[in-house]
């Protein structure tokens, strides 16, 4: 039996297309794979899967593409037939939704199954590393702008502070820092930033920028002048995103980064641990 399904799970990476790293099924190959002798009999498991797909809010023309395929008759003519173009999670859905009474449907529920959330791992890392890498962007983007304008007006925490939190305000429609993070949940002691959409990071991370860039370029001096600028670069990065339909003070908030800088620490010394309990182990001769 494990043999059986080992074999299934091969014929189905084999059968698996890919074009620009989006992966695909041709239904009427998936079809034979799956048990089932007649397009009319499989015809029913898919409808099941596209009712599915539905009731969980996806799109079924984003996952059950129709197109035609040509067949080569008997005669050496050729004849267009139905086929279906299939997502993973389209060939998830079916095979949740086929007769159960056959055995390599069950084979393919636990393929899919397992190949649909490593995708979703893999997409959720992606997001993750995404924003990992934003925060540090704009973590390195504060510590510049902070020695820029500490060299010309703004010497003392508590007007780094203000500094900081006029350029919040310019971006987020005259909401402050502490009511910001009232509305959003997170603890007064955490920065804002730790809890942001990439976009969000990208953003504050071009506004400042622009501020330092401009700040060097035309010599600006003293409090005021600095903080008008960083105001003016806020303010403007926020027109182009809402010119995009983005309200920056509607976005919800995101995982915590430190948490996830936990978890990935912690994924990686697990790691570390079983490459060296796998050295250590003894080779048997």
């Amino acid at each position: 039996m494990q043999n059986d399904s080992t074999e299934l799970q091969g014929g189905l990476e084999l059968i698996k297309k890919t074009i620009e790293s989006l992966e695909y099924w041709s239904a009427r190959d998936l079809m034979s794979h799956l048990g089932y002798s007649t397009w009319e009999s499989f015809r029913t498991a898919i409808n099941r899967a596209q009712e599915s797909c539905q009731q969980a809010e996806q799109s079924v023309e984003d996952h059950f593409r129709d197109v035609t395929k040509m067949v080569i008759l008997g005669s050496g003519s050729q004849r267009a037939i139905e086929d279906l173009l299939l997502t993973r999670y389209a060939c998830y859905l079916i095979a949740q939704n086929g007769d159960p009474r056959k055995p390599q449907i069950a084979a393919a529920q636990n393929y899919f199954a397992i190949q649909t959330r490593r995708q979703e791992i893999w997409e959720q890392r992606a997001v993750e590393n995404k924003r990992l890498e934003e925060r540090d962007k704009l973590r390195d983007t504060e510590k510049k702008i902070e020695r820029t304008v500490y060299q010309r007006g703004i010497t003392q925490s508590i007007e780094f502070a203000t500094f900081k939190n006029k350029h919040i305000e310019a971006l987020y429609g005259g909401i402050n820092t502490p009511d910001l993070k009232r509305k959003r949940g997170i603890p007064k002691g955490r920065a804002l930033a730790d809890f942001d959409t990439d976009v969000e990071l990208k953003a504050k991370n071009f506004a400042l920028g622009m501020t330092d860039h401009n700040i060097r370029t035309n010599n600006l001096t003293g409090r005021d002048k600095l903080e008008r600028e960083v105001v003016a670069n806020s303010s403007a990065t926020r027109d182009a995103l809402l010119a995009r339909g983005i309200i920056p003070e509607k976005l919800k908030p995101e995982e915590d980064v430190k948490k996830i800088e936990r978890r990935r620490s912690k994924e990686q010394k697990a790691i570390e641990t079983g490459l060296n309990q796998a050295l250590d182990k003894p080779i048997k001769e």
